[in-house]
């Protein structure tokens, strides 16, 4: 059997969008996995093998990556319409309570999902992002999102995301850099190794405050009735030591997990993330009193 099946569902502006479904036990919310801006469901296929099949993990592709439709509006690539098409995933699967695992963007929609469906977000994992995003992040990311770059061989690739990367990993070898461009880039049809994003998705990042959402710290407070998982690479430049504290105190269940030797962001198989990820797991597991 396929350790995962793909599913398919449409959003309200009619895009096909697309996730990896690994299949586990029914009887706990699913935990849906959430990606960072230019990435895609590949980047938790480790996590989701860690978690099923005792628990059904659902990875998402927001609207333009990898195989989910590229939106013919980019002013559509914002947080709230990528809650809104986890909403329509939820409709669709028929899916009451669940658990978010969301990386930066990720982490983003899941605090607005909070707020669009309260009631039914059983928990939640926030890597590396907070209601405050550091500007000095925010500027390396809007240097290269939406940048097209090729490259002729997989080597050639795992290179430049090394060159680009180094900083935020700065203990990995060539095979973890050659395993994190083949998350973030496909094979075309000419045989060249491509970016696996609409380039378009730049447009209104680009522009202030479409990062996010307006009120973010009203956001993150919709979480406060969930365990909360705060994970933050220690050289991270997206979320930093004062807001990870503040999002802590601000929430009644929260724990924080800093990831040594780390920017932004970690993968989730560090040793400092795996104990804390497993506990808050175990307690997404409870239903809700009656």
């Amino acid at each position: 059997m396929a350790e995962f099946r793909d599913i398919y569902w449409w959003s309200s502006d009619g895009l096909r969008l697309h996730a990896r479904d690994y299949p586990g036990a029914d009887d706990t919310p699913p935990v849906l996995c959430l990606p960072g801006l230019t990435r895609n469901a590949r980047d938790f296929a480790d996590v989701a093998r860690s978690i099923a099949p005792a628990r059904r993990v659902i990875a998402v592709e927001f609207r333009g990556r990898g195989e989910s439709g590229y939106a013919k509006d980019p002013m559509s690539y914002v947080p709230l319409t990528y809650a809104q098409d986890v909403v329509a995933l939820l409709d669709d699967q028929k899916i009451d309570r669940f658990v978010t695992i969301g990386t930066s963007l990720g982490g983003i929609v899941t605090m607005l999902l909070a707020g669009l469906v309260p009631g039914r977000l059983a928990g939640a994992l926030l890597n590396d992002v907070g209601p405050e995003i550091e500007p000095a992040g925010l500027a390396r990311i809007r240097g290269y999102v939406g940048k097209p770059s090729t490259w002729p061989t997989w080597m050639h690739a795992a290179r430049g995301v090394q060159e680009g990367n180094a900083a935020a990993y700065p203990d990995w070898g060539i095979e973890q850099w050659l395993a994190m461009a083949k998350r973030l880039y496909r094979v075309n049809s000419a045989g060249r190794i491509v970016l696996d994003y609409d380039m378009k998705i730049a447009e209104p990042f680009r522009l202030p405050g479409n990062e996010a959402g307006p009120d973010m710290w009203r956001a993150l407070a919709a979480l406060a009735g969930v365990p909360v998982l705060v994970v933050r690479g220690a050289l991270s430049d997206i979320l930093s030591a004062r807001t990870a504290e503040r999002m802590v105190a601000t929430l009644p269940d929260a724990t924080l997990v800093t990831v040594p030797e780390i920017g932004h962001a970690p993968m989730l198989d560090e040793p400092a993330v795996q104990p804390a990820l497993r506990h808050w797991l175990a307690r997404t597991g409870n239903r809700p009193a009656d």
